[in-house]
């Protein structure tokens, strides 16, 4: 989930993009940028597998 009511909480599986971060620990700040690293990673895969499916797509068309 991106969002979340509770925007003061970093635990759980969401970032808030533009939180304010003046009021997060260390531990939290560290977390938050795994997590930033994790969907970033996540997002390089759907990419990627777009990427493939767009290739088979135009393969096909080229081949008719």
């Amino acid at each position: 989930m991106l969002f979340n009511d509770d925007d003061t909480n970093l635990h759980g599986s969401y970032l808030l993009i533009g939180q304010d971060l003046s009021d997060l620990s260390a531990d939290e700040l560290h977390e938050r940028i795994q997590l930033c690293e994790d969907e970033m990673k996540r997002s390089q895969q759907e990419l990627s597998g777009k990427g493939d499916s767009r290739a088979a797509a135009e393969a096909l068309f080229r081949a008719i």
